[in-house]
């Protein structure tokens, strides 16, 4: 295996499946199956989710809602999708931790570092939900914050396509595919991977980004097997 802890980070939006909203459980149930495949060959996994399915902190805010509250609204989602994600991950076998940047102590821990780092050790898939706990960074800049805190090798961006293209597949029939890119030739093209607060923290901290199709199934484990799946984003 190339990497031995990562950081998967998920959109809210993958989580509806094939619904206008809120979660599906079959798509649910899928994603829980390739993390666990990952963990029986002894991958530290933690995973950050977004809360796009639910609600959006800026979707709000432009309709006329206060952006801090819009904000800790979508944390809420966040955590909502990371309970959603626990449950799945245990059916399929696998043990975890929720850990919350915003405190409810009832359902999820606090978020604190070196216990994450305990759980990982122990072989249990952690989800850091809530965000960075701040309004105004995306769950992006939470993923990578998070990602440079536990020391993860990667950041695994799991999306609908299979990769960062010159243009958006879906729109341009003519656009190419990356298999490799700079973080610089991100920036010089005016790619679109993360928002630039991520991106700029990724590339300052050396942490590479592989982007793919976490919807076609064995891609999860393809990639941790070294195949060329997706576009690895590097110095």
């Amino acid at each position: 295996m190339q990497y031995k802890r990562i950081l998967l980070k998920l959109s809210g939006e993958a989580l509806m499946g094939e619904r206008q909203y809120g979660i599906d459980p079959k798509r649910l149930s899928e994603y829980a199956q390739e993390v666990k495949q990952i963990v029986d060959k002894g991958i530290q996994v933690a995973i950050v989710i977004g809360g796009g399915n639910i609600f959006r902190g800026v979707a709000g805010a432009s309709n006329g809602m206060d952006r801090v509250q819009g904000d800790h609204m979508g944390m809420l989602a966040t955590v909502i999708n990371g309970l959603a994600l626990q449950s799945a991950l245990e059916d399929a076998g696998a043990q975890t931790r929720l850990q919350s940047a915003i405190q409810i102590n009832e359902v999820a821990e606090p978020f604190i570092r070196r216990r994450a780092l305990r759980h990982l050790e122990k072989g249990r898939v952690v989800i850091f939900g809530g965000g960075t706990g701040n309004p105004y960074f995306t769950t992006d800049s939470a993923a990578v914050l998070r990602a440079i805190e536990i020391e993860a090798d990667v950041i695994l961006k799991g999306t609908r396509v299979d990769g960062i293209y010159t243009a958006d597949p879906e729109k341009d029939k003519n656009a190419t595919k990356f298999d490799f890119i700079t973080f610089d030739d991100v920036l010089k093209k005016g790619l679109k991977v993360m928002d630039t607060t991520a991106f700029t923290l990724s590339q300052e901290n050396e942490l590479p980004i592989i982007v793919f199709d976490m919807n076609k199934q064995g891609n999860l484990l393809k990639v941790m097997e070294g195949e060329n799946i997706g576009t690895i984003v590097n110095l």
